[in-house]
């Protein structure tokens, strides 16, 4: 790791915050909304989760060091990020996707048709949705895996964005000490994630488009927090 001089003193040039989207899966292809529920990636949402390693290591040839890669608990992130090359991460429960309770496994043209009105995840949010909607089931993918799914009253905006700065939190010493570190996630809490590290409004994050296995990495420049690369 390259070194600077501050003030007369060697300090570490502070490490990058990489951000990796989960591959596809049966439901980012059909819009449903993929919270909590368990769902695996697809055939092709591996073979995206195995090229973007080639692009990482190809970006970062010096890699990651021991303890500095994390992944959702969910299995399409730890998937990922084991098909990506780092088998070995640490499960970092900070980002989990955002809960979308009753609108967990709906698209949101259901929700809508369920409301009687046009519905906004980012507008309204998951505190909008009304009891009615709670509902537990078991969905059948169409590779034949059954996957249990549960609405319920999920989280508002702000509480994801609460714990995605405990997952800063969690990084930032080891980004202060020189380190490169990976999160492999999903799209909505490493959209949020990003906006409480630039400072700014969580509901920003409705502007940050983030696809199936690609990533982005955030860093310091001139003392402020910014985004260097998105969705590559």
């Amino acid at each position: 790791m390259t070194d600077k001089i501050v003030g007369g003193n060697e300090a570490p040039k502070p490490g990058r915050l990489v951000l990796l989207r989960h591959g596809q899966t049966a439901w980012s292809v059909s819009g449903q909304h993929t919270g909590r529920t368990d769902i695996p990636l697809t055939a092709a949402g591996e073979h995206q989760a195995i090229e973007a390693g080639i692009r990482l290591r190809e970006a970062f040839p010096d890699g990651f060091a021991e303890g500095c890669v994390f992944a959702s608990p969910l299995r399409r992130a730890r998937q990922t990020a084991a098909l990506a090359g780092y088998g070995s991460h640490q499960v970092l429960p900070f980002i989990a996707e955002w809960d979308y309770g009753r609108a967990e496994g709906r698209t949101r043209v259901t929700v809508g048709e369920l409301l009687g009105r046009t519905w906004d995840l980012w507008r309204d949010g998951t505190e909008s949705l009304p009891p009615s909607m709670d509902a537990d089931w078991v969905e059948t993918l169409p590779d034949g895996t059954q996957v249990p799914v549960h609405n319920g009253k999920g989280e508002t905006l702000d509480e994801v964005a609460s714990r995605t700065r405990l997952a800063i939190r969690e990084v930032v010493p080891l980004i202060e000490a020189g380190h490169d570190v990976l999160l492999v996630a999903h799209a909505h809490v490493l959209r949020i994630l990003t906006t409480q590290w630039l400072g700014v409004n969580p509901s920003a994050a409705r502007l940050l488009r983030l696809d199936t296995a690609r990533y982005s990495v955030l860093s310091r420049y001139k003392g402020d927090n910014v985004i260097e690369q998105w969705n590559i």
